[in-house]
């Protein structure tokens, strides 16, 4: 009996060590989401002031995409968009306020599960809806809080956890590693408050940026000449970043208060008063207005932002030197990127939204051992939807017909593939910064949009001359062919995704002016 026992213990031992094998063959995936962190206030994109070195150090130990894209530049649809692999029309999240998404779809986490993976999301979720196809979850409510924030847990309950939000993200992202199935590959979702509005920094960060003086855009004094949609947002530094709620002088909030602030505990509360009670004291002093003014709102703006983004960075590497420490970075793809990019100041601007470059672009890198060569440089287009095909395949899944996305393994393993000539773009949010809802293609030379609700009109780039999106040529003489060509460009688009939306109002003409 004992030795029927025995072997009984060395069977299940030994198939133990089997299901173990099977789950390290299957690559493990980590997705970091950001939000609204630019590609402007990266390293590894050129940035020369910003230090990012653990996103830095992912592009060089794998690849950056110098031209990645989103398809609907907003933070709930992003997300869903990404773990749908599908355009929003065909997800049905198109915007914050009026949508809600619907967790029964299929999503590329649910094929990972059929296929034996332990799945999770922690930390920012913002779609609204109860997550499903997740073994494990622990979301902030809605936008969450930078300091002391509230999660949901499996259970529906709320948990408050002191602390700075990247630092506790983080702290929860080890706990859950330290306890998961190692039988089983995971696929875990990390998704960052950081550096979303409004860029509260953690109190070890405040001030790292005080002796910078950072230069402003080129077109940070934009007139938006002959762009009728952006002479009508209300996203500018000038007239729309508040002087308590977002640059935190709380003696110019009414009370002399706000919530995110008064989160804080008491010692928290302390190093917040000892950093920005000097500077809103010095601000009151000196009178500001007009330009001056302007100007001040951006430099400060631009030092909690980068100041927020380093707690980010850092706790990117805490994940990084985690599975360093645990033996799981061979095995484990790890992909970095925002849910969309964001203006630093570009034509005044700060948000997103729109299909311009800095709010369109996105930034992206991702390491995968052993079949992505250390220091690749992607500059074919990729889009958010990409990463649902792209971990399929790579966990050997077949990819469901309905996704949209393309996988870029192709584009990045040496086998010859062909990129993209064109993305296609859609937003659709009407409300928020007044931004009119638009759709257009950008090709290797040319964006074609076309706004329609708030503003009706079109505009047309040559990003070769006007990389800054300053001038619209859309019916300028001489311009008639090109347009022409994208206006069947961006047709075929619209039928490729069958956006029914954009193809109803592409097929109505303008209104005369």
């Amino acid at each position: 009996m004992k030795k029927l026992t025995r072997i009984f213990y060395i069977l299940c031992f030994m198939v133990l060590q089997l299901n173990i094998s099977v789950a390290q063959q299957k690559p493990n995936i980590l997705i970091i989401i950001s939000d609204d962190h630019a590609y402007q206030a990266i390293g590894a994109y050129g940035a020369k002031i910003a230090k990012t070195p653990n996103i830095d150090r992912i592009a060089k130990e794998g690849a950056i995409f110098n031209k990645a894209y989103v398809t609907n530049s907003i933070c709930g649809p992003s997300r869903a968009v990404i773990l749908t692999g599908k355009y929003s029309h065909k997800n049905g999240f198109r915007d914050n306020v009026n949508y809600k998404f619907d967790g029964s779809q299929n999503e590329f986490v649910k094929d990972l599960q059929q296929a034996g993976y332990q799945t999770g999301w922690i930390g920012k979720w913002h779609l609204e809806s109860t997550p499903q196809g997740f073994d494990y979850y622990k979301i902030l409510p809605g936008q969450g809080q930078y300091y002391n924030p509230d999660f949901i847990g499996m259970d529906g309950k709320t948990e408050h956890i002191e602390g700075y939000a990247s630092n506790v993200i983080e702290d929860q992202v080890e706990k859950y590693l330290d306890g998961r199935d190692q039988s089983k590959p995971f696929c875990l979702v990390v998704g960052h408050k950081a550096t979303h509005r409004t860029w509260i920094p953690d109190t070890c960060d405040m001030g790292m940026y005080d002796k910078v003086d950072f230069p402003l855009p080129a077109n940070f004094y934009d007139d938006y000449t002959n762009r009728e949609a952006a002479k009508i947002q209300d996203m500018s530094i000038s007239k729309t970043m508040q002087m308590s709620y977002d640059l935190k002088m709380l003696s110019y909030s009414k009370n002399g208060r706000e919530p995110s602030v008064d989160r804080m505990n008491a010692d928290q509360r302390a190093k917040f008063d000892a950093y920005y009670k000097p500077i809103d004291a010095d601000l009151q002093s000196r009178n500001l207005s007009g330009k001056a003014l302007t100007e001040w709102k951006y430099q400060h703006y631009m030092r909690d932002y980068l100041s927020t983004a380093a707690s980010l960075d850092r706790n990117i590497g805490r994940a990084l030197d985690y599975l360093d420490k645990h033996n799981l970075a061979k095995n484990t793809i790890v992909i970095y990127l925002s849910d969309q990019g964001f203006y630093l100041g570009e034509h005044g601007w700060f948000d997103k939204r729109w299909i311009y470059e800095e709010s369109f672009r996105t930034p992206m890198v991702m390491r995968y051992p052993g079949v992505v060569k250390p220091g690749t440089k992607s500059n074919d287009y990729v889009l958010n939807m990409d990463i649902a095909p792209t971990v399929l395949e790579a966990a050997g899944v077949t990819i469901p017909k309905d996704i949209q996305g393309e996988s870029f393994l192709p584009l990045l393993n040496g086998k010859k593939a062909k990129g993209r000539d064109a993305i296609y773009y859609h937003y659709y949010e009407n409300g928020e910064h007044s931004v009119s809802p638009h759709f257009g293609i950008k090709t290797k030379r040319y964006k074609l949009i076309r706004f329609y609700t708030r503003v009706n009109n079109w505009e047309l780039y040559d990003l070769q001359s006007d990389p800054g999106e300053n001038t619209n040529i859309f019916g300028k003489k001489g311009y008639e062919k090109i347009t022409a060509d994208l206006m069947v460009q961006l047709k075929k688009q619209i039928d490729k995704y069958e956006d029914t939306e954009a193809g109803k109002t592409l097929a109505t003409p303008l209104a005369p002016h």
